[in-house]
């Protein structure tokens, strides 16, 4: 191994002599406590690193001894319901050994070495199996099977296997016949965090990742595999909004990356967490959930690490066929650790401080989402879907890091405020948020829901338009002097504003909709504006229209359960035809 001695020291980045031989992103051990750190320039033999722990009292001099391998994680049996750091040490094993806060140097591995897991093989000897292809099983937690796979670049003949029981993640439990002699496996995977593990093919997101919140599914939605940013400011709502999705969503598994954030909010996601219900199984969700924590008081560079980190891991469950959410919350605390590190190299700063290499960065970090076909012979399909929450400051979504984030990711659902200010959430501004999915989700939403899913959202958006404009006028002369149908107008995207787009996440029935109730609430919607102009058309006052006792119904229509929301909507259609028809009696027909 090549040992050096440290040189200079800047913060986190150290400078260390007597390198040559080393390599870029190797893993070194720095001073007398033997702390972690990454090699990220080279120079002849001088090697710059950064250190992924606290720095002080280290000095020049100290010993700088390299592993000759990149920074990397391990992956096997036992990642799920972890709490890891940026650098995948599990946290609530460092307890356990230091007490409450994390003592420098601790070594502690991420996969636990002495227990033991059920493995059932599904191949024999004599069986041809090449990368990718699944080995045996193991139950790791309740709702998860975890797929034992042969490694990237490994194939070759079975020449023996473990019979089933139970194993730990050394154990050899297979023996392949390979070019290069006899190669063993065991249930322990290794793999450099910052290279995507490789596939077959990426295939085109189809169909939509189901929140059960109304205004990411209906109006914005996001295709498993897909990319989406969440900019916002302070209290806008981000973590409460990543939250429901980690919830919520139909993916099998969920990672979730507190990167940089405050230390109780990320307390308040360690303790929730583990405590949440699993809506589809009725386990903790944390039998499916992956937690890393990195927050604004740990050292900056194991920030950096962190989002890559996190990539892995789910890329490691996406190879197994699942389908897995990336909960990134924030980037923008990422990009200020690129920012800091840049600084201390010296190097020439981009956009506000920001590295030159900002873009390039982000745009590596968001490709490695995308549905493939993983490798192995059986064709399976895996997604990995990618949400980033960005945090610029003072709310401006012209700074770098959301400008460049926008460029990347093909959903924009903008935090406002304003809205936030007015208690209206989730507060995703509908005027200035987007979606690129909608063609690709249609087929779906059309086969699975109605043919007119892609109608009533265009129809809804154009009404909140049209409010927009309204609203300007209103300003300047009233609303009592808007014609009645513009004043319908105004009425129509009120209900769809506060009875659809809104939506109580600690509610024990507003805070998931299915796609069938929301699409029924739509359409009910604006069956209601469809009815109610028709009869303003025919000299029917639109003040009589919007004191209908039918118009509160609707709003409560979203406190309706799953069950019974069907019966209701009939029983409104009911009731709207009825006060309808006794308009019509009362001003066209005397």
């Amino acid at each position: 191994m090549v040992k050096g001695s440290i040189s200079k020291i800047a913060g986190p980045v150290i400078t260390a002599d007597g390198m040559k031989g080393s390599q870029m992103y190797e893993v070194v051990r720095v001073g007398d406590e033997r702390l972690i750190g990454e090699i990220i320039e080279l120079e002849e033999n001088r090697a710059v690193i950064q250190v992924y722990e606290e720095t002080v009292g280290m000095k020049p001099g100290g010993v700088v001894e390299g592993s000759g391998a990149a920074l990397s994680v391990e992956l096997g049996p036992g990642l799920l319901r972890m709490i890891y750091d940026g650098i995948q040490r599990p946290l609530e094993k460092i307890k356990e050994q230091t007490g409450d806060f994390i003592e420098r140097g601790v070594d502690v591995p991420s996969l636990s070495r002495t227990e033991k897991w059920s493995f059932t093989p599904v191949v024999k000897k004599g069986d041809k199996v090449e990368s990718g292809d699944i080995l045996g099983e193991v139950p790791e937690t309740e709702v998860i099977r975890h797929k034992v796979m042969v490694p990237p670049g490994v194939s070759g003949e079975v020449l023996s296997v473990a019979k089933s029981g139970d194993y730990t993640i050394e154990e050899m439990i297979v023996t392949l016949k390979t070019e290069s002699g006899k190669t063993e496996i065991s249930m322990l995977q290794k793999w450099p965090v910052r290279i995507g593990r490789p596939y077959k093919e990426k295939l085109d997101p189809t169909v939509p990742l189901l929140s059960g919140q109304r205004i990411f599914d209906t109006f914005f939605p996001l295709a498993k595999g897909g990319t989406a940013a969440i900019p916002g400011p302070f209290g806008a709502g981000k973590t409460v909004s990543q939250h429901q999705l980690a919830k919520w969503a139909d993916a099998d598994v969920i990672v979730y990356v507190g990167c940089g954030e405050r230390g109780n909010e990320m307390t308040e996601v360690l303790e929730e967490f583990p405590n949440l219900e699993d809506p589809k199984t009725g386990k903790p969700l944390m039998e499916r959930t992956v937690l890393i924590a990195n927050t604004s008081n740990m050292p900056v560079a194991a920030r950096d690490a962190s989002i890559y980190t996190g990539a892995t891991i789910a890329e490691y469950y996406r190879d197994m066929g699942y389908n897995v959410a990336l909960m990134a919350d924030s980037t923008s605390r990422w990009a200020e650790a690129m920012r800091e590190i840049s600084g201390r190299l010296e190097e020439m700063p981009g956009e506000e401080g920001y590295p030159a290499y900002l873009a390039s960065r982000l745009a590596e970090f968001y490709e490695r989402a995308g549905r493939v076909t993983a490798l192995g012979s059986d064709g399976r399909e895996g997604s990995l879907t990618m949400i980033g929450a960005v945090s610029p400051p003072g709310g401006d979504f012209s700074e770098p890091v959301t400008q460049n984030t926008l460029r990347i990711t093909k959903v924009f659902w903008a935090l406002d405020a304003s809205l936030a200010d007015r208690r209206h959430f989730p507060s995703i501004n509908w005027l200035r948020s987007y979606s690129l999915y909608m063609d690709a989700v249609e087929p779906w939403w059309s086969d699975e829901i109605s043919s007119m899913w892609r109608e009533l959202r265009d129809k809804s958006m154009a009404l909140l338009q049209k409010e927009s404009e309204l609203k300007e006028i209103v300003q300047l002369v009233g609303e009592d002097a808007l014609p009645d149908r513009e004043r319908l107008v105004l009425e129509a995207a009120r209900m769809i504003r506060e009875d659809f787009l809104q939506q109580n996440a600690f509610h024990e029935i507003d805070t998931y909709c299915s796609p069938k109730k929301q699409f029924e609430m739509l359409n009910l919607m604006i069956e209601f504006y469809n009815r109610a102009d028709d009869a303003v058309s025919r000299n029917i006052p639109a003040k009589d229209i919007t004191d209908l006792a039918t118009i509160g119904e609707i709003a409560r229509l979203k406190f309706v359960p799953e069950d019974e929301f069907e019966a209701k909507i009939v029983e409104i259609k009911k009731a709207l035809n009825e006060e309808i028809r006794s308009l019509v009696d009362k001003y066209v027909e005397r």
